[in-house]
């Protein structure tokens, strides 16, 4: 955990608010890749208001929902990390259902032999070709889980209704990937400026996001089914891609334009994790 030096004098009152603001950003032990190490933020419970009354049908309509307090991680999944899950547990679960598309030309994951590595000059882009089935399972070896669309969108909007993660300024190519080449990508720490409220990285474009909840129409209801975890239904996608246009980095997009075959991989989505504690 990344902690503040205290001052000499410093009030123990004083000491114990900064030690509290330090946890915000907690240090995850798994390394992503050779220079990165992968973090995780405390989004803290509250209201936020979710949607837009200004975008595609299906971010109306704005309203404002309750979300408990929860972790997601900084950075997306990378194939480095994804190839650790498929040499832990194979390419298929027991039912056959694949978690990975390694056969597709798109893929950046290959085995080697017996071991699943990532392709040179990738170990650190954001996985993709993954299936959500993949994402969810991924995310359970971990102990944790996909963040629900609420979650997604709080994390990367914040309680102040903003457009983009960083603000409400247009993008440019020092915050985001995108109108990029088919199957393009980069690391997932090249967009600092691109951070959210919560220094939640990679937000917008480079790779869309898997989250935990089925495509349907809002209000956002936890409660209405939406949270199933089978894999059957369609699911939501977040936050845009590569190729993506600027239209669709904002964050209430909700991918609708996707194909989100959940049992299958796709060349642009990719996903991260959260966790309730």
């Amino acid at each position: 955990m990344i902690r503040t030096r205290t001052l000499f004098l410093l009030p123990t009152f004083l000491f114990l608010t900064l030690f509290a603001f330090t946890a915000i950003i907690e240090a995850q032990t798994t390394a992503v890749g050779a220079n990165t190490v992968n973090t995780r933020a405390l989004i803290s419970e509250g209201h936020f208001v979710m949607g837009s009354d200004n975008g595609p049908a299906d971010e109306k309509p704005e309203h404002r929902i309750f979300v408990k307090l929860f972790f997601i991680d900084v950075l997306p999944v990378t194939n480095a990390d994804f190839a650790k899950f498929l040499n832990a547990r194979g390419l298929k679960n027991h039912l056959g259902e694949s978690f990975y598309d390694d056969d597709d030309r798109d893929a950046r994951i290959h085995q080697q032999g017996l071991i699943w590595q990532a392709d040179l000059g990738y170990a650190t882009h954001p996985v993709n070709e993954v299936s959500w089935l993949g994402a969810r399972d991924y995310c359970a070896w971990l102990n944790k889980r996909l963040p629900t669309e609420a979650e997604w969108e709080k994390a990367a909007r914040g309680t102040d209704g903003r457009q983009y993660p960083w603000g409400n300024s247009k993008p440019n190519h020092k915050r985001a990937l995108y109108g990029a080449a088919y199957n393009s990508s980069a690391p997932v720490d090249s967009f600092p400026d691109g951070a959210s409220p919560y220094g939640v990285l990679d937000l917008s474009g480079n790779q869309w996001e898997w989250v935990s909840s089925v495509y349907r129409p809002y209000p956002y209801s936890a409660g209405d089914g939406r949270e199933n975890q089978t894999p059957g239904p369609i699911r939501s996608t977040r936050g845009g891609g590569h190729d993506s246009s600027e239209e669709e980095l904002t964050t209430t997009q909700r991918g609708r334009n996707l194909s989100r075959n959940p049992k299958a991989g796709h060349h642009n989505i990719g996903f991260r994790c959260a966790s309730s504690s």
